[in-house]
């Protein structure tokens, strides 16, 4: 599903039209990146929770020379669907 059928749905789940549900989902990409990058989690009920995570520096090597280099620190973010998002999916 890309975001044009999910943007599809919402609006005819709810009473929203397609540009205000394209405008809550752009606003909750924003709001999710300004809480990763400050290191604080967006918990939604019923959904789940998106979390930071630090992956540590790290050494890694090139398959094909063998040579060897140095990875930098990054910051991921993860997902962990609910208990009722998991009830869901069964």
């Amino acid at each position: 599903m890309d975001a044009k059928q999910l943007t599809e749905i919402i609006a005819q789940d709810t009473s929203l039209g397609k540009e205000d549900v394209q405008q809550l989902i752009d606003s909750l990409g924003v709001v999710i990146s300004k809480a990763a990058l400050e290191m604080d989690s967006v918990i939604i009920s019923g959904f789940g929770a998106f979390e930071p995570r630090k992956r540590l520096e790290r050494v890694a090597a090139q398959p094909s020379s063998g040579k060897m280099f140095l990875l930098p620190p990054k910051l991921l973010l993860g997902f962990r669907p609910s208990a009722l998002l998991k009830q869901r999916v069964k």
